[in-house]
């Protein structure tokens, strides 16, 4: 019996001792929680209003908001009497062991955080990065998801992406297709260009600002060289591209201008 009432004595002088720091901490704790829901809205509502990417807002608003609970914990923990330099020992000992081991995911992380500040692309656009061509799908945290002219899906880390060369083919709203034709030596120079000139002003993807030019870019070996330069939207660059170089066959060969070929090569195959 002398036993338990001692226990019961020492119960009661805990309760005593640490009520307050335990309401203390409950305050903190509540109050705490209300501001961070409070924070972490208006500086969602910020982003929003600042025009930034719905992804990146998503992901940038969660990160403070676990980053202030975080600390409100450290807080609540100290509050109780656990020494705050010994716990915030522990969870850096953590977030080092925890960062070595992700420091990929990390990379990429940033890399995709880069991507949705700076925006060197959106969804839609036609770039070339690492290496591949393809259009925009999706721009994700870690990775950014294309899809290339024959429909494959690419996916590329964010990390290397943002780290390496990004050509964007749609920026501009406009792009210059460069090709090149031939015609023999005894072709009118004049007049091949106004065949060719022709071919390009037909078509109506063809763009008349800036307008399509044509000139002598070599006097090759056997024919005379020319650089067609036309413009169009990136969505008909190929359309462009293709049709430009069968008209320009068609046009050429009703104009009786001759396209130069190997002669020799087809006498070798007849003999």
């Amino acid at each position: 019996m002398k036993n338990l009432n001692l226990y019961l004595e020492k119960f009661l002088k805990l309760i005593v001792e640490y009520s307050p720091k335990i309401i203390t901490a409950l305050v903190i704790l509540i109050v705490g929680l209300w501001l961070v829901k409070i924070i972490t809205k208006y500086i969602q509502k910020l982003m929003i209003k600042r025009g930034m990417d719905e992804t990146l807002t998503k992901f940038l608003s969660d990160l403070v908001n676990w980053t202030l609970k975080a600390l409100l914990f450290v807080t609540v923990i100290s509050q109780l009497g656990v020494p705050a330099t010994s716990f915030v020992a522990i969870l850096g000992a953590a977030g080092l062991a925890i960062g070595l081991a992700l420091q990929g995911s990390l990379a990429n992380f940033a890399g995709g955080a880069l991507i949705m500040i700076f925006k060197p692309f959106k969804v839609g656009d036609l770039i070339e990065a690492q290496g591949e061509l393809g259009a925009v799908k999706e721009i994700q945290i870690f990775v950014t998801k294309l899809l290339n002219p024959q429909n494959k899906l690419i996916i590329i880390p964010n990390g290397t992406l943002s780290n390496g060369n990004i050509t964007n083919y749609t920026e501009e709203g406009k792009l210059r297709i460069d090709l090149t034709f031939g015609v023999s030596y005894d072709s009118d120079i004049k007049q091949t260009k106004d065949v060719l000139l022709e071919v390009l002003t037909s078509n109506e993807k063809v763009l008349k600002d800036p307008a399509p030019t044509v000139n002598v870019s070599e006097l090759a070996d056997s024919s005379v060289n020319f650089a067609v330069r036309p413009w169009a939207k990136p969505e008909h660059y190929w359309d462009v591209y293709f049709e430009t170089t069968e008209n320009v066959k068609k046009a050429l060969d009703k104009a009786g201008i001759e396209i130069p070929y190997p002669h020799s090569v087809e006498i070798q195959k007849k003999s």
